[in-house]
């Protein structure tokens, strides 16, 4: 099932409204009293709604395989949420909620438990509430449902502007708290009443962000003067291209060994990088980096899983998006829809283990020597060069596909795009690529 964009819209609106429902109950019998826990002031709690939308996009193919479906939805679950916690947690250097002190939780972000409670609602919504809500909406005229989209959208987008400038604000207080403690004081009883209201809501519904916790855990931080120290954005960036490079040259050896032939393995038309290869190592990175130390069969077991679901991930993505089909594992056993295989999510797991056991120690070491003025130069630089690069390979690969039914170019860019990337040029990048699935 293909949803539309006013069906997404839809399905992030009502999914928001239920989990803020569900939250409010939640924390009313553990508190005894209502808390607004949500991060807008209306009833939504857009953390819900986003994964009811990634539900729609990545696991219709799994509607009718349930365990898969089950599992999809708390790999889902677990991405979004984790990855929530983390953002929140490096703007404010504290965790906005801790479950750190529960058994079976991941670093404190949540608690697997919750995770069955989520792979069991994927099942559910995508087997019969969303096919529901999808003839529900066919019933209301069209353009009454546009006029309320544009209703709501604003409200949301209004919504959303006030709290993240509240967040923003906390922020600045908690930055300019030594300098100006007795200015920021005299300001606070003359600030606006809205924002420090906003505030006030945050704080009483998650206690970890109060100002006065976050500034002592402020005032004891030391400005390191080692470059990219610990897993910063800037050692993540670094990480991604050389694990594009490297994923690059090993997949281009392996097809030579298991093809008998030397193939290009990139995902860009510039460089030797694989960016799913990239990526997955910046994201094993960031999501295990706290867990190096662990044993191998602890980093193995979630290597497997996570890249298995990252693979799965990137494949309809790529679909979505370029309307190409990078991989195709159909004709291997244990594959699930052609885009992962047992197999190679066990290789997920070994190069888990390979990359924070022996690879990641060698190369953050490489990172950590730049000099700090220059490294952060390299990276952003690189940064702009990678951007630049994919755009190119984008608008490459749409023609690439567009050539098919539209061989005569129509404007000056699609003739560019024949003349440097025609399709002699592109089969050679992208020899696996399948056109127009």
């Amino acid at each position: 099932m293909v949803y539309t964009w006013s069906e997404l819209f839809w399905i992030f609106y009502i999914y928001s409204f239920i989990g803020w429902c569900a939250g409010v109950i939640a924390n009313a019998l553990r508190r005894r009293r209502f808390v607004n826990t949500g991060f807008l002031n209306i009833p939504l709690c857009p953390i819900y709604g986003i994964m009811g939308v990634a539900y729609c996009i990545f696991l219709p193919e799994l509607t009718n395989k349930i365990f898969f479906l089950f599992l999809g939805g708390c790999v889902i679950a677990f991405i979004i949420i984790v990855v929530t916690g983390a953002v929140l947690e490096k703007a404010f250097n504290r965790k906005w909620w801790d479950y750190s002190k529960r058994r079976f939780q991941f670093q404190g972000y949540l608690n697997f438990i919750h995770l069955i409670f989520f792979g069991v609602s994927a099942v559910i919504c995508m087997r019969f509430i969303n096919p529901l809500l999808v003839k529900l909406m066919s019933f209301i005229p069209g353009q009454i449902l546009l006029i309320l989209e544009i209703v709501f959208g604003v409200i949301l987008l209004v919504d959303t502007v006030c709290c993240v400038t509240t967040v923003l604000q906390i922020k600045h207080t908690i930055k300019t708290h030594k300098f100006v403690d007795y200015v920021q004081g005299v300001t606070e009883n003359f600030g606006n009443v809205l924002t420090k209201k906003v505030q006030h809501r945050m704080e009483k519904a998650y206690p970890n962000i109060e100002k006065e916790r976050i500034i002592e855990t402020e005032e004891h931080k030391k400005e390191s003067k080692v470059f990219a120290e610990g897993c910063c954005f800037y050692k993540i960036v670094g990480l991604f291209f050389i694990g594009a490079f490297l994923g690059d040259i090993t997949e281009t050896i392996f097809c030579r060994i298991t093809a008998g032939r030397w193939m290009s393995r990139s995902s860009v038309v510039y460089g030797p990088f694989s960016i799913v290869w990239g990526l997955g190592c910046a994201c094993l990175t960031a999501f295990l980096y706290k867990y190096k130390d662990k044993s191998d069969r602890y980093i193995f077991l979630y290597g497997t899983v996570l890249g298995g679901a990252y693979e799965y991930i990137c494949s309809v993505f790529t679909e979505l998006v370029f309307g190409t089909v990078f991989w195709d594992y159909s004709k291997i056993p244990f594959n699930l829809g052609g885009r992962i295989n047992l197999l190679f999510c066990f290789f997920w797991g070994i190069a888990a283990v390979v990359w924070l056991k022996i690879l990641y120690p060698v190369f953050s070491g490489w990172i950590e020597k730049l000099p700090k003025k220059g490294g952060k130069i390299i990276m952003w630089a690189a940064i702009v060069f990678m951007i630049i690069n994919m755009l190119i390979s984008a608008l490459a690969l749409y023609r690439y596909n567009d050539r098919i039914e539209n061989p005569v170019p129509k404007n000056n860019l699609e003739k560019i795009l024949d003349e440097r990337f025609d399709d002699e040029r592109m089969d050679r990048i992208y020899p696996n690529a399948k056109r127009g699935r």
